[in-house]
């Protein structure tokens, strides 16, 4: 049989195999994203509500985070900001360690995590943090809460229990006094959370609240009763 030029360029088949091969090229591209390790250095950091400080814990150079004690409310803009930096889409990943303050109210979980694509003045962002001393506990329901997602400033973890109990919430294995691993994945409106290396995410978002168009910078969250470290922190940014 003779196929002639014609009837090469109609061939659907031809059509097929070039989308495989675009669809296997473009996700080559993106798992070959090169991870850029960010210097947790004073004059690269800004202390928004916190107080900060380069220190020493367990043997590991860290930034030491605390809330400010004016900030009552919880889920605000309480973090340090990574100056001129700007994200979208990627993964980032953070050492984390966290331990209750001597002061501690009786509410104090030891809240710690990441903040991202937060704009400008502070006035949004995209959070996913932890709660470790949930983790350990003997109540079930606490324990479905040692994970959080909350969206400054319109659906904190109040708005979305009420709207959508255990939705925004899960469980994870962790628990206060050590190096806890944690892997942001964000593609567009989804944001996966993957602790110490697992191969499955404990929290998956579809929904992201800013929506998928939203960036900005990134922040090491800490809140009530928290004194928080960090270090190691990379970010492999994707389309």
């Amino acid at each position: 049989m003779i196929i002639n030029k014609t009837q090469r360029i109609n061939n659907p088949m031809i059509g097929r195999v070039k989308l495989v091969v675009a669809l296997i090229l473009t996700a080559f591209l993106v798992n070959q994203a090169t991870a850029q390790q960010i210097k947790l250095e004073e004059d690269r950091l800004t202390a928004v509500q916190t107080s900060m400080s380069i220190t020493h814990i367990k043997g590991k150079k860290a930034v030491r985070v605390v809330k400010s004690p004016t900030v009552k409310e919880d889920d605000e803009a309480t973090y340090v900001k990574i100056n001129d930096f700007n994200f979208k889409n990627g993964i980032i990943e953070v050492e984390v360690l966290s331990r209750l303050l001597p002061d501690a109210p009786a509410h104090a979980r030891g809240f710690i995590g990441l903040a991202f694509r937060i704009n400008e003045d502070d006035s949004k962002f995209e959070s996913i943090y932890v709660r470790p001393t949930n983790s350990t506990v003997n109540d079930q329901l606490r324990r479905n809460r040692t994970i959080q997602y909350f969206s400054y400033p319109n659906f904190k973890f109040p708005h979305s229990r009420a709207s959508a109990p255990g939705q925004y919430e899960s469980y994870a294995p962790i628990a206060l006094d050590e190096w806890i691993k944690l892997k942001i994945e964000v593609n567009g409106d989804q944001a996966k959370l993957f602790i110490n290396d697992s191969k499955q995410p404990y929290l998956i978002v579809n929904d992201l609240k800013m929506g998928a168009d939203q960036s900005g910078s990134l922040g090491l969250f800490v809140d009530i009763g928290t004194e928080g470290f960090f270090r190691n922190l990379k970010v492999s940014q994707t389309p």
